[in-house]
C-alpha cells in the first residue's frame, strides 16, 4: 500500500486557507517529501504526519514557494532527536542552495547527502521503489519526479517442488535474488510467474506541457499536475509565465491514460478552483480539483 497526502496546494505564496503544493509519499517503513516550501511543517502537522522519519526530500526546482522551508523542517527533525542519514535530491546547484540555507541551520544531530540531477531523466533504486526526475520545462531547471513500485510474478510452489529446489532458498528467489548452489545456479524466473501491475505516482509542477511529461506519467496510477490558472483568458499568462492551465494539465492526463489525476499549485488570484471543475472533466473526467491535505492510499490490484 502505497499512502499519499497531497499536504499543500498552493503556488507563489501560502495563504491563510491554502499551504504551498508539497507531497509526501509513505511506503514500506520510508517517507519521501517532495517539495517544501514556506509552511509545509505546518500542513503537516494538520495533516498528523511527523516530520522525523522522513528519508528522501526532492525539490522541483529553487523558487522559494518550493524549498525555502527547508531550514525549519531540518531544524524540527533535528528536535525530534534525528540521527538517521537524510537524502536530498534536486537540480544541479542543490549542495550549494542547501548550504545557503543551512546558515540558519547550522547544526543538526544527523547527516545531509545531495545528489545533484545532470540529466535529462535519471532513476535511483532503493528498498522496493524506483524514483525517477524528469526535466520539465519552467524558466529555470526544473523536474518531475515519479514514484514506482514493480511487483515480481507470484511465487510458483509447484515449480519449485518440481524442480527440486530446497525451501531454504524460495525467500531468496522470491525476492529476486540470483543463487549460486553446489548443484548450479538458481535464477528467480525458474519459480515467479509473470510480473504482476505495480504502483506508479507522477508529481510534476512548474512547467509547460512536453512530451516528456505524458511519456513519463504514461499509466500512473495518480497523477499530481499543477493547474496554476482556471481561468481559460489566462492561456496567455500561463505561456509567459512557463505554467500550465487546468486544461492543459487535462490533456497531459488524457494522453498519459492515467487513472486520475489531482490538480494543485493554484494562483493566489484563484480563489476558487472548483468552479473550473465542469469544464475540466469534459477533457479528463477523472480529475478531482485538491485541496489541501487530499489523501489516498493506493493498492495493488488482487491477484
Amino acid at each position: 500500500m502505497l499512502d499519499i497526502c497531497l499536504l499543500g496546494t498552493g503556488g507563489m505564496m501560502p495563504l491563510p486557507y491554502r499551504w504551498l503544493t508539497s507531497l509526501m509519499v509513505r511506503y514500506n517503513g520510508k517517507s519521501i517529501l517532495i517539495d517544501c516550501g514556506e509552511g509545509t511543517q505546518i500542513a503537516m502537522k494538520e495533516k498528523g504526519w511527523s516530520p522525523k522519519p522522513i528519508d528522501i526530500i526532492c525539490f522541483t526546482h529553487f523558487h522559494a514557494d518550493h524549498i525555502s522551508g527547508l531550514p525549519g523542517m531540518l531544524l524540527t527533525m533535528g528536535n525530534a532527536e534525528r540521527t538517521e542519514p537524510l537524502l536530498l535530491v534536486g537540480p544541479k546547484g542543490l549542495t550549494k542552495v542547501v548550504s545557503s540555507l543551512r546558515v540558519i541551520a547550522p547544526e543538526l544531530p544527523f547527516a545531509i547527502r545531495c545528489t545533484e540531477l545532470t540529466e535529462p531523466e535519471q532513476s535511483f533504486s532503493f528498498d522496493g521503489f524506483r524514483l525517477e526526475a524528469f526535466r520539465v520545462n519552467h524558466n529555470v531547471v526544473c523536474y518531475g519526479y515519479s514514484i514506482a513500485i514493480d511487483r515480481t510474478g507470484k511465487f510458483q510452489v509447484d515449480r519449485a517442488l518440481d524442480l527440486g529446489i530446497d525451501k531454504c532458498y524460495w525467500n531468496r528467489l522470491q525476492k529476486g535474488e540470483v543463487i549460486e548452489t553446489p548443484q548450479g545456479v538458481l535464477t528467480p524466473d525458474m519459480v515467479l510467474g509473470e510480473p504482476r501491475k505495480g504502483l506508479k505516482v507522477t508529481y510534476c509542477t512548474d512547467t509547460r506541457p512536453t512530451e516528456g511529461i505524458v511519456k513519463n506519467a504514461a499509466g500512473a496510477d495518480l497523477f499530481i499536475c499543477e493547474g496554476m490558472y482556471g481561468e481559460p483568458e489566462k492561456q496567455e499568462k500561463a505561456k509567459e509565465y512557463k505554467h500550465m492551465t487546468f486544461y492543459e494539465a487535462a490533456r497531459i492526463a488524457s494522453a498519459a491514460d492515467v487513472g486520475e489525476m489531482w490538480l494543485t499549485h493554484y494562483s493566489p488570484s484563484l480563489v476558487k478552483p472548483e468552479s473550473y471543475g465542469r469544464e475540466v472533466k469534459k477533457i479528463f473526467p477523472r480529475t478531482v480539483i485538491a485541496k489541501d491535505g487530499r489523501t489516498a492510499e493506493l493498492k495493488f490490484e488482487e491477484d
